[in-house]
């Protein structure tokens, strides 16, 4: 890399790190993972800057380079289901809890996520996650507004059906359901 280059490269992390590291922390959840994520999403933007066609800003096209990259190292980790029990507690635990029920439907969509359909996960991400409206999560990724709520649906009836095998198994071994399926886990449609 030449001179020139890596000035480029660090202007570039300097003016728009700050935004990428807050959209890898959102989606993976840990810090360090998220240092890491930013670094090689900087270097994946760099590498493949003549790929920027400039039809949108800077900022959308390095958060969409940003979510695949995140959505790709969630789908590849091996430790999801260590993760999910690390951060999910156990049923006779609930009452003991002293954190709100919203950190762990995050961990559970962050795992919904990690398994469903590439486009209705991107969807999931922007609304639910980042609570775009559907018009401006339509526009990063390239699609209708009528696409995403379609998306989003679909999304949303798999992650049910997910949800309720889940909570259907425990009941035929006579323990009781960690999480009874109520509404779309705290998160809410956007506004359209």
């Amino acid at each position: 890399m030449s001179r020139a280059d890596s000035q480029q490269l660090s202007q570039l992390f300097n003016q728009h790190g700050p935004r990428v590291y807050r959209r890898a922390l959102r989606l993976l959840g840990n810090p360090a993972d998220a240092e890491e994520a930013t670094q090689e999403i900087f270097i994946r933007a760099f590498k493949g800057a003549e790929g920027f066609r400039q039809q949108s800003q800077l900022t959308t096209w390095l958060y969409q380079i940003a979510t695949h990259y995140c959505l790709n190292l969630i789908r590849d980790r091996s430790r999801r289901a260590e993760l999910y029990a690390e951060h999910m507690p156990a049923a006779g635990d609930a009452e003991e809890r002293t954190e709100p029920v919203r950190p762990d439907d995050l961990v559970l969509l962050r795992r919904l996520i990690a398994d469903a359909d590439e486009k209705q996960a991107s969807a999931a991400v922007y609304v639910f996650l980042d609570g775009m409206s559907h018009e401006e999560a339509a526009e990063v990724l390239g699609v209708s507004k009528r696409t995403v709520g379609n998306l989003l649906e679909r999304f949303q009836a798999w992650a049910a059906a997910r949800t309720a095998l889940a909570t259907e198994a425990p009941a035929a071994n006579n323990s009781p359901p960690e999480r009874k399926a109520s509404g779309f886990f705290g998160f809410g449609r956007r506004r359209s």
